[in-house]
């Protein structure tokens, strides 16, 4: 949600009586004071680094499951489908395994 549906859906609560305009201007200023959070900064990818504890292999889904939120059997899964799909899967795999430093 943008800051503009923000104060929007703020102004509409104003409105209704929800907020006092004491309410309804702390609530603004926090609004705008605090960063907004951008779609890259849920997930850092320049510190994904492999895990030395969740591994198979070289690490690689335990590592992406710490810089995604994602759990490691998911990422295991993905490159299972990419492999039995596509045929890719390993080749990602390995060339993550080179590329990606260790922790």
């Amino acid at each position: 949600m943008s800051i503009s549906d923000e104060v929007k859906r703020l102004h509409e609560l104003h409105q209704a009586g929800a907020l006092s305009d004491a309410e309804f201007e702390q609530a603004k200023a926090r609004l705008f004071a605090s960063p907004s959070p951008s779609p890259g900064d849920r997930t850092d990818f320049t510190n994904i680094r492999r895990s030395r504890n969740d591994r198979w292999l070289g690490g690689v889904c335990g590592g992406l499951a710490v810089s995604t939120g994602l759990d490691s059997w998911i990422w295991r899964l993905i490159f299972a489908l990419f492999t039995v799909s596509f045929g890719a899967g390993i080749l990602i795999y390995i060339l993550l395994w080179i590329f990606i430093p260790e922790e």
